[in-house]
């Protein structure tokens, strides 16, 4: 890349703002004088244990980064998912404990992976639990950085305030420590969503209060989940995680509603078809880039076999994992607890599914009365729950 202006220019393709303006280029430049890259910054915090595609679109402009020889410093906030990030925000996000932490973390590392170069020279990872259990005294210090009034302009707490609802003096330290997270790696520049835009303007304060040189900020425009309006979020169940199976991406991505597919083509980075494709084939060509990006050209194709031969010809997967019910064949056995222990689901769920037709046996829908049903009326039959969720059911 030749110079800062040109490397900025390019950087900053496809993001929702840069600030403050010209900050990135100036940061270029400075980092040019001084023979050295910039440290570019990103902190997750391990709150559910996989990564999805709405936290790739950050990644891969980190991706960016490292391709032009800065050094992306990934911090696993560790010590801040303890508080819980209040962004977007109506209510106290649920504490995790620290086992659930730890092992999301672990998770969160290693997926990261699938989008970041892992050279040790582009790439450091820490984890933000190795400065912020911090004493008293340096926790007062922090504190004295900002106001309760500059929080309180944050749109997330300015609405909850209003509305009388709860905000815990934890949440409102939160801004701080993610702040704090720049003073101790010293970013050049953070990345986040826009969502973090106050988070991440308020590290620039706190890096000036210590002496720190500010970071420029850039902000990802928010992937919507696979509902097509709400942020992606595994909270929600509209997310479709990096390390989840082809065929599981496939579907869930078929599912996107037509309106929605030229932002999951713009921030996934991913070309989209000639003009004049019809809508479900853009579609499927979306689906097929998703899979192949995190699986392969093979598991791609082999995905969107396994979406035709199931939801266009309305056939069983050709592999399936087997049921094996230890009962004899004639005995009864109660069905809701069959699908139960197939499917990972509460037995209340299973007869909820089961009366709105949901439950299919050899592709026929069960109905409410099929409550208690002889055993070999199952065995080395196809068990379907859902649109893509099967077992073969074997009696023995």
């Amino acid at each position: 890349m030749g110079s800062a202006a040109e490397a900025a220019a390019l950087l900053t393709r496809n993001v929702a703002e840069a600030l403050p303006a010209g900050g990135l280029e100036r940061r270029l430049e400075l980092a040019a004088d001084e023979r050295r890259p910039l440290r570019v910054k990103l902190g997750l915090d391990p709150t559910a244990p996989d990564i999805h595609l709405g936290h790739t679109v950050v990644l891969q402009k980190l991706r960016e980064f490292q391709d032009l020889g800065h050094r992306v410093v990934l911090i696993v906030g560790d010590f801040t998912a303890r508080v819980g990030d209040p962004s977007g925000r109506t209510t106290t996000r649920p504490v995790l404990s620290a086992e659930e932490i730890e092992a999301n973390a672990r998770t969160y590392e290693e997926q990261a992976m699938r989008v970041l170069r892992d050279d040790p020279a582009l790439y450091e990872l820490r984890f933000n639990s190795q400065w912020l259990d911090m004493s008293m005294a340096q926790l007062f210090a922090l504190a004295r950085t900002t106001t309760v009034a500059q929080l309180l302009e944050r749109d997330d707490f300015a609405k909850r305030y209003a509305a009388a609802q709860p905000i815990s003096v934890l949440e409102l330290l939160y801004p701080l420590l993610q702040g704090y997270d720049s003073v101790a790696v010293r970013s050049d520049v953070e990345l986040g969503g826009t969502d973090q835009t106050f988070n991440l303007l308020l590290a620039r304060d706190i890096q000036r209060h210590f002496g720190v040189a500010e970071q420029s900020v850039l902000t990802m425009p928010i992937l919507p989940g696979t509902d097509g309006v709400e942020k992606m979020s595994k909270s929600v169940g509209n997310h479709v995680g990096i390390a989840e199976p082809p065929e599981e991406m496939y579907g869930k991505t078929m599912s996107l509603p037509d309106f929605a597919m030229d932002s999951w083509f713009e921030l996934l980075a991913i070309p989209r078809p000639p003009a004049g494709t019809a809508p479900r084939d853009a579609k499927r060509a979306l689906a097929r880039s998703i899979v192949e990006r995190f699986h392969g050209a093979q598991a791609a194709a082999a995905a969107e076999e396994h979406f035709d031969r199931v939801h266009v010809r309305h056939e069983a997967p050709r592999e399936l994992d087997d049921l094996q019910i230890a009962v004899p064949d004639g005995a009864v056995v109660h069905l809701p607890a069959v699908v139960a222990d197939a499917f990972g689901v509460t037995r209340s769920e299973a007869r909820r599914v089961l009366a709105q037709g949901g439950v299919k046996l050899d592709g026929e829908a069960l109905d409410a009365a099929d409550l208690d049903v002889d055993a070999g009326r199952l065995d080395g039959r196809v068990l379907q729950l859902g649109k893509r969720q099967f077992r073969r059911v074997r009696v023995g």
